[in-house]
């Protein structure tokens, strides 16, 4: 069986490299995603944050996609398709021996290829939600990354309607024109009186749905732009839409660019897992992600995804080479009061003072947009060019001040750092207009909005956030005081184990750090 041949041989290759990367679950891995090859049977696996950030499993399902006899679809990121292209795939073809044509593309080669094609999230998604026929029926499919699998179909199904589409609407409807200029005006008048905030987005208000209802009656449908078109297919919205608990409402909401006097529209549904449902029901697919849920089943994110029949499988972190040390001061005031802000800025001086000696960069994690500028320029006060809001050149000894978002993208490619400043949890914040939307559902359906969505969504960004500084083995500073003063606390301590706990600072502490590293 495929499954053996894998396993024989990515043992002898591994065996077979001197200073290979380290991880016990090789063999593990690539028999399972064998396995879902030769069963035509889809899985979901959590390889770890620690080890999903380093990419080590990647050998894994590499192996069982060359050995497999018949085509193979990986669907991964840019930047991931070249490791693969450049380093993954050329190691183990040459061990492997294999003549498997590769190819990259956003369309399937023809009829007869049997190789493997590597396609980027977004061509795939865009196929299979649009126009099955471009990928085949049948090809197993390998996606590596899926921690953002929600956001990536989200934003293929969102419906835009840009400043230009304005005018490419009166050039399709003249007769219209000026209802189209009319509605247009009093669209901006309404959104711009909204209050500003970070995001610069606002969810549509009902009266603002109703120009756009009013306007979507008044216009001859066929004419319509295929922008139009597409945005008022999703947008079907009516009053029975809003009360009816078996089709939600979509998401509606619009960006707007205050200096230029534009705004944009955006039309999304709230569920996906009915809508993509048959994608996954078209080909076996290897789902492989970092941190998705504490449990190996993973049921919130199969559920949000309309995943049913999948085999879960789940590996632990190694307990003495990826633990952190975890600071969480118990006296810190809470992040929602006014005192936070001073004894946050104090506790940062404090960290970065005690461990000025300590080489490598530190990181301090803000995701209030407002306050975190407000830290930059405070610390680039005291501590000088040393100090980077979000840049990526950066000195040995750097600090970096980052938003969630910014380090998320960039982490891969910057030094693992010796010190991670962490200012609150990334709960995702009810000022946003879309989280707003999405928990605005879930009170409709009387579900736990933040059982369920809000503290997911936190466990995953911050294990994946915090991956890099297990690399180093280096120390962790959580001044949320939620995490010792609520009840949910238990769970953000037992989602960063294994850890070691800091109940106290000195300067000891990082010249203990330095003394680990430097052996």
């Amino acid at each position: 069986m495929i499954e053996a041949e894998v396993h024989l041989s990515l043992h002898n290759f591994l065996r077979s490299q001197a200073g290979f990367p380290s991880w016990p679950h090789h063999l593990t891995m690539a028999r399972l995603v064998a396995r879902a090859l030769r069963l035509g049977r889809s899985a979901l696996i959590q390889v770890g944050a620690v080890c999903g950030y380093q990419g080590r499993y990647r050998t894994s399902f590499v192996a069982s996609a060359l050995m497999w006899h018949g085509p193979v679809i990986i669907v991964a990121p840019e930047a991931v398709q070249q490791r693969l292209l450049n380093v993954e795939i050329p190691r183990l073809q040459q061990w492997l021996q294999t003549r498997k044509p590769i190819r990259t593309g956003d369309d399937w080669p023809g009829s007869e290829f049997q190789g493997l094609l590597l396609t980027t999230p977004a061509a795939w998604l865009r196929r299979q939600i649009t126009d099955v026929e471009h990928f085949p029926v049948g090809i197993p499919t390998i996606i590596d990354g899926v921690d953002d699998l929600e956001d990536w179909v989200r934003h293929q199904l969102t419906q835009n309607i840009q400043p230009q589409d304005w005018e490419q609407l009166m050039l399709a409807c003249p007769g219209q024109a000026d209802l189209i200029r009319s509605a247009r005006a009093q669209l901006t008048k309404e959104f711009f009186q909204h209050p500003a905030n970070p995001y610069e987005c606002y969810l549509i208000s009902q009266p603002e749905i109703e120009v756009l209802h009013q306007l979507y009656l008044a216009l001859d449908q066929a004419e319509l732009p295929d922008a139009w078109k597409n945005f008022w297919q999703e947008f079907q919205y009516t009053n029975e839409n809003l009360a009816s608990p078996v089709s939600p409402p979509p998401l509606l909401w619009a960006t707007i660019a205050r200096r230029q006097g534009l705004f944009s529209l955006h039309c999304a549904p709230i569920e996906l897992g009915k809508i993509i449902l048959p994608i996954w029901q078209r080909q076996p697919v290897v789902f492989i992600g970092s941190a998705l849920e504490p449990e190996t089943e993973a049921p919130l994110f199969r559920q949000r995804l309309g995943l049913e029949d999948v085999t879960c499988l789940k590996f632990s972190a190694d307990s003495q080479t990826d633990a952190i040390q975890l600071y969480v001061p118990y006296q810190l005031p809470l992040p929602n009061t006014p005192e936070f802000q001073a004894a946050f800025i104090h506790k940062v001086r404090t960290l970065l003072c005690l461990s000025a000696t300590a080489p490598g960069l530190t990181v301090v994690l803000i995701g209030d947009v407002p306050l975190k500028a407000q830290v930059g320029a405070i610390l680039a006060s005291e501590f000088g060019s040393r100090v980077q809001v979000e840049k990526t050149c950066l000195d040995e000894n750097g600090i970096l001040i980052s938003g969630w978002e910014f380090w998320r993208e960039h982490q891969g490619v910057l030094p693992a750092p010796h010190l991670l400043i962490i200012a609150t949890l990334p709960l995702p914040s009810l000022e946003s207009p879309l989280v707003a939307g999405r928990v605005a559902h879930y009170k409709r359906s009387h579900q736990d909005w933040f059982r369920l969505y809000l503290l997911p969504t936190a466990l995953n960004e911050l294990q994946r956030a915090v991956a890099p500084v297990r690399e180093s083995q280096g120390i962790v500073a959580l001044l949320d005081g939620r995490v010792v003063n609520r009840s949910y606390g238990a769970q953000i301590l037992a989602a960063l184990s294994p850890l070691a706990r800091i109940n106290y600072l000195d300067p000891s502490l990082f010249s203990h750090a330095n003394e680990e590293n430097s052996a």
